[in-house]
């Protein structure tokens, strides 16, 4: 199938929608949104349908729903059960050197555990622990910023994109010594920038650290704790999924499906199930544990992996295709890649698209050779690396658990930017730091 960019308003119209559904029919958009993102899908399949077949349309379907859509869904799903039933007691006061305290944790955490389980793992206590303050929504956007997506830049742990690119012959320590000093100044100069508002709110509403009353008091520590077992099988399956080689599947609906998916996808159902049965009822319901923010990730996501087929289509037709003059922008008179420029083509793609794919599409722009790349053009795969894992926090579809933090957020009653607002968060803080970075980093 061969797509012209007309093919591309039905993934615009789902994001349209996205953005200002919430924001001129907030009530409409919560009760029916998934139909709004069913409509959507069906713009692009029937004609998909019509014009290529439904034979066609139907493989296109069912490659991105089994291939695509069905593993992404169960590692999310299996990441929010189990940090779901992880329980972080403990007397913890929300004041802004704690609320760093615990982005700086979450931060380096991402990178072991991946950006989502360290989001889901942090986010509720977090939100607890500020529970007594009026204006929190701007400790969850910094929360989304540092630990949903900068944090997770470290290793191909961190976030998928990374794993590919390991997946690819990039050594496993490669963007620890590459991206270690651009990651750290990010966040050192987002948890100073945080800080600073975080006192100013907190002053501003008279809080002070109350003292400690021996009567309510309680002892940091984990209920669950069995859990934290659970996630590293999860992340033991990733990793081991991706190393295994295998021609060992089965074929379902024309799609074959390799054994090491199988098995990792099968893992994950029994880890989620285990953390089910075995997570004492108490601790999830201490955690306010509930389905409905991985049911709006679910329904929304399906939208946009059906939507962007041929979004990603285009992409993979490189310099060839309709987004052949983004490379070649990108490319210097001397025939050599300028890393500043992927830097911001695969960041801003990365926003909106899956950062996965479009890390891989400029990773094969600049030759798709791991071990050519890593030494003839290092500062060319660190911008594309920093590129598609810092700028997923630019909006809140730009990486999965964004949408996820922000359910959890609303659903525990806190007024969270729509959109569009939460955009002129990412453009006012992250747009003028990502400019910094790429004139110390990545420009010359």
């Amino acid at each position: 199938m061969t797509f012209t960019p007309l093919w591309s308003l039905p993934f615009a119209g789902l994001l349209l929608s996205i953005a200002v559904g919430p924001l001129i029919a907030p009530h409409f958009w919560r009760r029916h949104f998934g139909k709004i993102t069913a409509f959507w899908a069906l713009a692009f399949l029937l004609p998909c349908a019509a014009v290529f077949g439904i034979g066609a349309a139907g493989h296109a379907l069912a490659h991105a729903l089994l291939t695509e859509y069905l593993p992404f869904i169960l590692l999310l799903t299996a990441l929010y059960t189990t940090a779901g039933g992880i329980y972080i007691g403990g007397n913890l006061h929300g004041s802004p050197p704690l609320n760093c305290g615990l982005l700086l944790a979450g931060a380096l955490l991402a990178s072991v555990m991946g950006t989502t389980g360290a989001s889901m793992l942090l986010i509720r206590p977090l939100i607890r622990a500020n529970d007594h303050r009026k204006r929190v929504t701007h400790i969850v956007v910094f929360f989304i910023f540092i630990v949903s997506n900068i944090g997770g830049a470290l290793t191909p742990l961190g976030d998928p994109p990374l794993f590919l690119g390991f997946l690819l012959g990039v050594p496993f320590f490669w963007t620890l010594q590459h991206l270690a000093l651009p990651t750290t100044l990010l966040i050192a100069a987002l948890l100073a920038i945080f800080y600073v508002v975080d006192r100013h709110y907190y002053r501003q509403e008279g809080m002070t650290r109350p003292a400690p009353d021996a009567s309510t008091a309680s002892a940091f520590g984990f209920d669950g704790a069995l859990n934290f077992g659970l996630i590293a099988v999860v992340l033991a399956l990733v990793l081991v999924s991706g190393m295994w080689r295998s021609d060992a599947g089965l074929r379902v609906a024309g799609i074959m499906l390799g054994l090491p998916g199988l098995v990792r996808d099968a893992g994950l159902v029994a880890v989620a199930l285990l953390s089910l049965l075995l997570t004492p009822r108490a601790v999830r319901e201490k955690n306010q544990f509930g389905w409905a923010p991985m049911r709006e990730v679910a329904q929304l996501f399906a939208g946009i992996f059906l939507t962007i087929i041929p979004v990603a289509a285009m992409l993979q037709t490189g310099a060839a295709g309709p987004f052949g003059g983004v490379i070649q922008a990108a490319t210097g008179t001397d025939g050599a890649p300028i890393p500043a420029l992927y830097f911001w083509i695969t960041g801003v793609l990365s926003s909106f698209l899956d950062n996965a794919p479009t890390y891989l599409v400029f990773f094969d722009a600049v030759g798709g050779n791991a071990s050519h790349l890593i030494t003839a053009f290092p500062a060319t795969l660190a911008a594309i690396s920093a590129g598609a894992v810092f700028m997923g926090a630019n909006t809140y579809i730009g990486n999965a658990p964004n949408l996820m933090v922000k359910a959890i957020a609303q659903e525990r009653g806190i007024a969270m930017p729509s959109f569009l607002g939460y955009m002129v968060w990412s453009g006012a803080i992250l747009i003028p730091l990502f400019a910094a970075l790429t004139g110390i980093f990545f420009w010359g």
